[in-house]
């Protein structure tokens, strides 16, 4: 049950009902968490602003939702778990490797190097290791990829704590964040 309100559209402030328009034009519904996060305007704009900068990356779609599967199987957001589950399956991904993302792998090295580091800033709160940061290195990942996979694990991070403190109903396909 909600802890926090999940803004209809007639309780939106005139700033939220604008950005919820565009949400809507945008994925056809306003999903819970951004009916939340509307609360305070300057916030959902702040998170829609920096995950369209993020979708400007050199990460495509696929790997930006792998990494908000493994922040969210990290962090047990089951929100964050079921949302990035239902939008990897409308990206063609299996359930197998969604399943796989939700716990911080994949068979693609690359993608697995990728992971490998959000997991390790995840699990020491952003502390990672000379070893953490030399092995993503040694897959090949730039400086610029490291930049990137800390930048989408921070605003994963984000969301998975709201969903945490507002208890938002989850609106897309109930998905556990703990890989099957």
């Amino acid at each position: 049950m909600a802890r926090l309100t999940q803004l209809s559209d007639a309780a939106a402030s005139p700033e939220a009902a604008t950005l919820f328009s565009a949400i809507k034009g945008k994925v056809g519904m306003v999903p819970n968490l951004y009916r939340v996060a509307g609360n305070q305007p300057a916030v959902l704009a702040g998170m829609l602003g920096l995950n369209e900068a993020l979708g400007g990356g050199s990460f495509d779609a696929r790997t930006r939702e792998a990494i908000a599967l493994t922040v969210a199987g990290a962090n047990a957001c089951d929100y964050c778990a079921s949302a990035h589950a239902a939008i990897s399956a409308g990206l063609k991904v299996t359930p197998d490797t969604i399943d796989a993302h939700l716990a911080g792998r994949s068979d693609d090295p690359r993608t697995a190097a990728i992971l490998a580091l959000a997991s390790a800033i995840v699990s020491s709160r952003g502390m990672v290791s000379d070893a953490d940061l030399d092995a993503a290195k040694a897959a090949d990942l730039s400086e610029a990829d490291i930049v990137e996979t800390t930048a989408n694990v921070v605003a994963n991070i984000f969301t998975n704590y709201l969903n945490h403190v507002a208890g938002t109903d989850i609106d897309f396909p109930v998905r556990s964040a703990k890989a099957a």
